[in-house]
């Protein structure tokens, strides 16, 4: 199986947030304990693996997502990583339709090499704050939103940007707030610095503490701060000790998510068969001259 490692939402290796990428061939998926394994073996916030479709199946290709420890519905950064794969190995160009368990989603690549998402925008209903979320986030909300079923995070409006940067939750306390994680965001604290909006996303239900930069988040994000700000077209950057920048544009039921993306290791993973146990390695032999 070939393999890259690429880094999402930045221009620039080890910067932004890696995702594997495994193309495989038409005949499919291996089974799905094969799957997690892989994604569980090079333990990234989420491993994507596609497959060619033929026509006739309403996408080109079939497209699913694994964190170390299970699959999700949706994953922005890993689908910009394998639309990216497709683009710089010439396997793909232009539009490429991806069949996932969220839907049809949409990637477009560019001549200048930036890639657009089409996703849905997430459904927002505006919801009283846990209790203990604010203990475990360390923070206290402002407002507080589910993003329903295909995310399933809560988004949690803080009162500023130094409130977002400076968060430093209890993760284990944080996993039981919601189906998959907790989006921090707030405001920029000023407007001249290139993005319109902070965030950073905690996700320790699935098996990661902080994702760097998460795409589908930004389809929460972006209806949110539209909102607020009044305009359709928008910036965000999460803050991360990898941070990255999404640019992001509501139409409606669709958000467009627009980035970049930076290969940084091309290899092979060698599949020999699965092993409950790993075996011991002989005991040499006493040999005397």
């Amino acid at each position: 199986m070939r393999i890259r490692i690429v880094d999402a939402f930045t221009d620039r290796p080890f910067s932004g947030n890696p995702a594997g990428v495994l193309l495989l061939g038409p005949e499919g998926f291996p089974d799905d304990s094969r799957l997690q394994q892989i994604a569980t073996e090079l333990n990234l916030s989420e491993t994507a693996f596609a497959h060619p479709l033929p026509p006739g199946k309403g996408a080109d290709w079939a497209l699913r997502w694994f964190t170390p420890s299970t699959e999700v519905d949706m994953c922005g950064h890993a689908t910009l990583a394998t639309a990216h794969v497709l683009h710089t190995t010439s396997t793909a160009s232009g539009t490429v339709r991806f069949a996932a368990r969220c839907g049809v989603l949409t990637s477009t690549t560019d001549p200048d090499g930036s890639i657009g998402l089409d996703f849905p925008t997430a459904r927002l209903t505006p919801e009283a704050a846990p209790a203990g979320l604010a203990a475990a986030l360390g923070a206290e909300p402002v407002s507080v939103h589910d993003t329903g079923p295909h995310i399933g995070d809560l988004l949690v409006e803080l009162a500023d940007e130094t409130a977002v940067r400076g968060l430093s939750p209890d993760f284990s306390a944080l996993a039981a707030h919601s189906r998959r994680g907790v989006i921090a965001t707030a405001a920029a604290a000023s407007p001249d610095r290139g993005y319109d909006f902070v965030s950073r996303g905690f996700f320790p239900a699935v098996g990661i503490d902080e994702d760097p930069v998460t795409g589908s988040a930004h389809t929460a994000l972006a209806p949110f701060w539209s909102a607020r700000l009044g305009r359709d077209e928008l910036t965000g950057l999460q803050a991360s000790a990898r941070p990255g920048l999404v640019y992001t544009s509501l139409r409606g039921d669709r958000t467009l998510l627009t980035g970049r993306a930076v290969t940084v290791v091309d290899g092979e993973l060698l599949v020999t068969g699965s092993s409950s146990m790993p075996t011991a390695g002989k005991k040499p032999r006493d040999t005397k001259s």
